[in-house]
């Protein structure tokens, strides 16, 4: 991932992740899927047949803002 800056402090933004907790409460990191959410039945949410990326969350050390993103590096796409 790039380095990117913060839109309001204009300092380099922390590279981190948000987790998801699942069955057992095993974490995972989160991730963006396309489309609307469906449900399921099953799983809760229907995510079969979707992009999926993972997310990156990037904070401001100064300001503490939180930006997101889910950007695709080569090979990935699930």
């Amino acid at each position: 991932m790039r380095i990117r800056e913060c839109p309001i402090c204009k300092v380099n933004l922390d590279v981190g992740f948000m987790i998801d907790r699942g069955h057992g409460d095993r974490t995972k990191p989160a991730t963006w899927v396309e489309g609307e959410p469906e449900s399921s039945f099953w799983t809760g949410t229907r995510t079969k047949g979707k992009k999926q990326l993972t997310l990156a969350a990037l904070r401001c050390p100064r300001c503490g803002r939180i930006e997101l993103y889910a950007e695709e590096k080569s090979g990935e796409q699930q």
